[in-house]
């Protein structure tokens, strides 16, 4: 038995929570498989098996815990630290990309064969892309059971299974139940059509009230609006449009959703959890951090601090270049102006109530938009349109499997696009945990007050895009805006 069996074992008898996501919990002699807190009995270790992700625990016959319903977990904070194929086919899966474009499309996109694709992926994950892809459908499938009142057949292709053959066989295999079992056991009032609310898993620390305060600062009018403690935005989605309510606690996240179409149920789910960072490692995040003496007062003032990430990695680019060198009022106002003549009209219900009615600008639109309409200089102007040229015809990918040191080169070959834009689009629309931007004024000047260099920095590794909030934060009083993330 490895070392590896038996620190698991030894998590799952502790009942550790920050393990779960990492990895799962099969027990041979029930058949079910559990995250490694789940209040049951703790199986012996010669009973028990462990895999890395969910569909391989199904894909080896395994059913989900009723239980513990280890589907509902967060994410494992492994996809998105690693930048390699397996962790950006994950990125990628999680954002739907099997369901709308097969398997091909995903091993396209990364470069690869299928089948070589396919060997990496269950080398390493004990599952392939389509059994991946079908453990993600059923988590939707479940969630779309459970909280609407949708027909099964609908239920079905919302949640991308091509037949109901193939959706009633998947849930039943996950969850050891029919559909309608699910439905009934479920016993949760529906949501009317197109309207879901869920909650959503959380690891704790989180830091709520840091990301809501920085979600706030960077609304931009016509798309994004905070009230109380929820961050309400529209968002363009593969089949259409969609409003997002995230209401922040510091244990969980409510987040309503509506949608044109229930297709987008799990991209959505997706992007939120991405925005608000909430597959990190908060517990591994601080103790690094907090090692180091000057950054130790700062996380443990704000303990689970996240990096804020992205919906949309193009829109993402977008405000980054137009908020380059000025203060964040300003950019709302530019930003808000090119929303309103050239972003995508939204007519939804929960849009309408927090006065919310266009989706920002697809890339195609951005880079036709005329310089003299922008009230910024003309090189940042031109900047945009070149991002948006680049982005439509494919020369610059910013999708969740994006390679990230293609896209910083990509970037930096705009014009008008230099080191700190490209690393600030990095950290936050490509998620990359390991982003310290020391071209930033702000920055340079507490790395300076520390007595540190760019180099006595590589002890936050590979967590220094946490660092880096932790140093804005702590400047952000007495600074001016200028430069501010």
């Amino acid at each position: 038995m490895t070392d590896l069996h038996e620190q698991r074992h030894r998590a799952v008898a502790a009942r550790d929570a920050r393990f779960d996501g990492v990895f799962f919990t099969a027990v041979r002699t029930t058949g079910i498989y559990c995250r490694p807190s789940c209040p049951a009995v703790t199986p012996r270790i010669q009973n028990v098996e462990f895999y890395v992700t969910a569909a391989a625990a199904q894909d080896a016959g395994y059913r989900a815990c009723r239980r513990c319903r280890p589907d509902t977990v967060p994410g494992s904070p492994e996809w998105d630290v690693r930048a390699d194929v397996v962790g950006r086919a994950m990125r990628l899966i999680g954002d739907g990309v099997v369901e709308r474009d097969g398997v091909g499309g995903l091993a396209s996109r990364l470069g690869y064969s299928t089948r070589h694709l396919t060997r990496l992926l269950t080398d390493e994950l004990g599952a392939g892309p389509l059994a991946l892809a079908r453990s993600n459908r059923a988590q939707t499938a479940r969630l779309l059971i459970e909280t609407t009142a949708m027909a099964m057949a609908d239920v079905a292709f919302a949640a991308g299974f091509s037949s109901v053959r193939q959706f009633n066989d998947s849930v039943r295999a996950a969850y050891g139940m029919t559909p309608r079992e699910l439905r009934t056991r479920g016993g949760r009032a529906p949501a009317a059509a197109g309207t879901l609310s869920l909650r959503l898993a959380v690891r704790q620390p989180f830091a709520a009230g840091p990301m809501l305060e920085f979600l706030a600062d960077h609304v931009v009018p016509g798309m994004e609006t905070v009230e109380d403690r929820t961050y309400v935005r529209t968002a363009r989605l593969p089949h259409g449009h969609a409003v997002v309510a995230l209401t922040l606690h510091d244990d969980h996240v409510r987040c309503d959703l509506e949608l044109d179409d229930l297709r987008d149920t799990a991209v959505a789910v997706g992007r939120a959890r991405r925005l608000l960072d909430l597959d990190a490692d908060p517990l591994a995040i601080d103790e690094l951090l907090a090692a180091d003496p000057g950054l130790a007062p700062h996380v443990a003032a704000e303990p689970g601090l996240r990096v804020p990430g992205s919906m949309d990695g193009f829109e993402t680019a977008t405000r980054t270049i137009v908020g380059q060198q000025v203060s964040l009022a300003g950019a709302a106002t530019v930003l808000g102006r090119l929303v309103a003549a050239h972003g995508e009209p939204v007519d939804l219900p929960l849009a309408r109530r927090h006065g919310l009615d266009r989706a920002f600008p697809s890339p195609d639109v951005v880079a036709k938009v005329p310089a003299e309409s922008l009230v910024m200089p003309r090189s940042r102007a031109r900047a945009l349109a070149g991002l948006g040229r680049a982005v439509d015809a494919g020369d610059l990918a910013l999708d969740p499997g994006a390679d990230r040191d293609e896209a910083r080169t990509a970037m930096l070959a705009l014009p008008g696009v230099g080191p700190w834009t490209a690393d600030y689009v990095l950290m936050r629309g490509l998620s990359h945990p390991d982003v310290l931007l020391t071209t930033d004024l702000v920055l340079r000047r507490e790395l300076e007050r520390r007595g540190l260099g760019p180099d006595d920095t590589d002890r936050w590794r590979p967590w220094r895009s946490y660092a880096g909030m932790h140093l804005w934060r702590a400047a952000a009083s007495p600074v001016p805006e200028r430069n501010r993330p």
